[in-house]
């Protein structure tokens, strides 16, 4: 049986995308692109299956999947007749695929019928989703999020069973214990909870960097004398980001021991892992892990205890093209992922373009140290014709407009057409042909002023740039919106955005106050409109002062200091004043008139003797 990794730390990379395996089988491999587009592709033929795109994928991008667990058909009950395109050829139907988002929010994606089935939104998470786990026994859902919580999800209901904090930073992975009754989640530290009342069970630390992975790696204690409580003595693996080491911890219960017992090494970090459970102290535990640099590491070692020097790989595999056109010269192709097949003698390695990748079954008989597989070009690279059976895309009107700037990852060539229509034109002004004044000012670059202005945006679009903004809170799109000084396009933004956007946008301006004064100079005009035109909204809600206490208590600080500000103000006026007066004064020279009446006073003395010849 082999467990595949959840959430990914880095969504958009070349080799880091991500991606899961169907359980039971591997009959099909879900990728989540940098497009938006979730694509699910048939591994026996590399062809794809369904494509999917979310409502919301501009501005809530996928961050992780996660596969239901098989149901059983004795636990559905009667069943339809099934169609030849929704065979799968195993006893259990799987057709579930959760979808976390960048925003918190957690799609549940039906495969058998091609369509979003749910939404688990209320409650739930204000933050990217980093990592989602099945129950692998019920029908809860657990997902982790940089927002710090841990929330157990009802998939029936689609509404919130339990949330609790999980860390003090982000939770960035979750894994689930053999028996449905622990929880591994992983932040600052690695703790074991327990499920039923939610109480850490034990502290795990030995990673620098936020970890990336977790899973179990054995179903039953080494010692199977002793009485087994379902937890204690099992071993389970983790990875982290930028680490180039597996850690392998054992639970204990007779001592606190917090370190890994042992760790495998590999060349860069790990961005897919996957690996065979071990049911006995006998079976070697085969682990598969795929790198940021494309190679895929094959490790197989028996858990028996501690281990002080890493472990390294028993075989490596890379995947290249042959070069033997005069032209190209040899090149690595990346493997995007691997999987250990049901026999658990070979894999499943997905290889080349995200668009279109190749999924090929290989053997592991060979005992060599590295095997470096020839490819041709042609097998990976996106293929024109691809048969769907169940495509999905979104309606679009022939009158709708392109806003940007785009949500980071989405690589989109935004002047990919006005540079195709001018390299036409300047062709069929070769070839003397009849064109319109506008296209061959467009062949001769006079149209320059306009790729200049590309920054600037319209101001009907400003409305919908600040909505995506919050929502996906891009500190870019933000900037390009709020740092606007004209006061008719601050009060028009403020009064076409939706309601629901009203708070949000509050939060956002506070935190921009409490920054660098500019910024706060800035953020008062959108402030005070917001204030102003959505007063009647903001009456209606009940828990007005909580959401902004933070607001208030900054306006009530601010004006305290307004006042002993403008008397220190005042003081300093009227002390600049004098000492300027006072300057003046002395630098003026005395006036240049002989005084016509002089009076000179007797002095003490002269009176003095006046007075004593009196007397004698």
């Amino acid at each position: 049986m082999a467990a595949s990794g959840g959430g990914r730390r880095d969504p958009l990379a070349p080799s880091g995308s991500p991606c899961a395996f169907s359980p039971r089988g591997q009959h099909y491999f879900s990728l989540a692109g940098p497009d938006g587009h979730l694509r699910v592709w048939e591994t026996a033929s590399s062809r794809l299956h369904q494509d999917f795109v979310p409502s919301a994928h501009l501005s809530a991008t996928c961050t992780c999947l996660a596969w239901a667990p098989p149901r059983s058909l004795a636990k559905e009950g009667p069943q339809r007749k099934k169609r030849k395109s929704e065979a799968v050829g195993t006893g259990d139907q799987v057709d579930l695929l959760a979808i976390g988002t960048a925003v918190g929010s957690i799609l549940l994606y039906n495969t058998l019928k091609g369509e979003l089935q749910s939404k688990l939104v209320s409650g739930g998470h204000d933050n990217k989703v980093n990592c989602i786990q099945w129950h692998q026994d019920n029908d809860c859902l657990y997902s982790c999020s940089d927002d710090k919580h841990i929330v157990e999800w009802n998939t029936q209901t689609c509404r919130v069973k339990c949330k609790w904090k999980g860390d003090i930073s982000s939770v960035s992975a979750l894994c689930i214990s053999p028996d449905g009754k622990m929880l591994l989640s992983a932040g600052r530290t690695i703790k074991l909870w327990d499920l039923e009342t939610k109480e850490v069970y034990r502290h795990f630390t030995g990673h620098a960097t936020a970890v990336s992975s977790l899973m179990f790696t054995t179903l039953r204690p080494p010692k199977e004398s002793q009485p087994f409580d379902g937890i204690t003595g099992l071993y389970f693996l983790s990875g982290a980001v930028h680490d180039r080491l597996l850690n392998v911890w054992q639970v204990r219960s007779e001592n606190k021991e917090k370190n890994a017992v042992m760790s495998f090494t590999v060349t860069d970090e790990p961005v897919y892992i996957d690996l065979t459970l071990s049911e006995n102290k006998e079976e070697p535990v085969k682990l598969a892990v795929v790198c940021r640099d494309g190679q895929v590491h094959l490790f197989e070692h028996i858990l028996n205890g501690y281990c002080k020097k890493p472990l390294t790989s028993n075989c490596t595999i890379q995947i290249a093209t042959s070069g033997k056109d005069k032209e190209s010269t040899p090149s690595p192709i990346p493997i995007l992922a691997a999987a250990f097949c049901s026999d658990k003698q070979s894999l499943l390695l997905v290889y080349g373009s995200l668009l279109q990748p190749a999924i090929e079954r290989v053997s592991l008989h060979s005992k060599e140290p590295h095997m470096c597989l020839i490819r041709d070009i042609n097998c990976w690279t996106p293929k024109i014709g691809v048969a769907v059976t169940k495509v999905k895309t979104p309606v679009m009107n022939s009158e709708a407009k392109v806003l940007g700037p785009g949500i980071p990852g989405h690589h989109a060539a935004m002047k990919a057409t006005l540079e195709t229509e001018k390299t036409e034109s300047k062709k069929r002004l070769k070839e003397n042909e009849q064109i319109s004044i506008e296209e061959r000012l467009g062949a001769m670059d006079i149209d320059t002023m306009k790729e200049k202005r590309k920054g600037d945006l319209k101001a009907d679009s400003y409305p919908v740039l600040l909505v995506q903004g919050l929502e996906s809170n891009d500190c870019y799109m933000l900037n390009k919106v709020l740092q606007t000084r004209k006061d008719t396009l601050i009060r028009n933004t403020v009064l076409r955005i939706p309601v629901y956007a009203v708070i949000p946008l509050l939060n956002e301006l506070t935190k921009r106050l409490q920054g660098h004064p500019n910024s706060a100079v800035l953020m008062v005009p959108w402030l005070k409109s917001v204030l102003t035109i959505h007063a009647s909204y903001l009456s209606t809600l009940p828990d007005l002062v909580p959401q902004l206490g933070m607001l208030y208590q900054l306006m009530e600080s601010r004006v305290k200091t307004l006042r002993k500000l403008s008397r220190l103000h005042g003081k300093l006026i009227l002390l600049i004043t004098q000492v300027a007066a006072s300057e003046k004064t002395q630098g003026v020279p005395p006036p240049e008139q002989t005084a016509k009446l002089v009076y000179e006073e007797e002095g003490i003395e002269t009176l003095a003797l006046r007075t004593f010849a009196s007397y004698i």
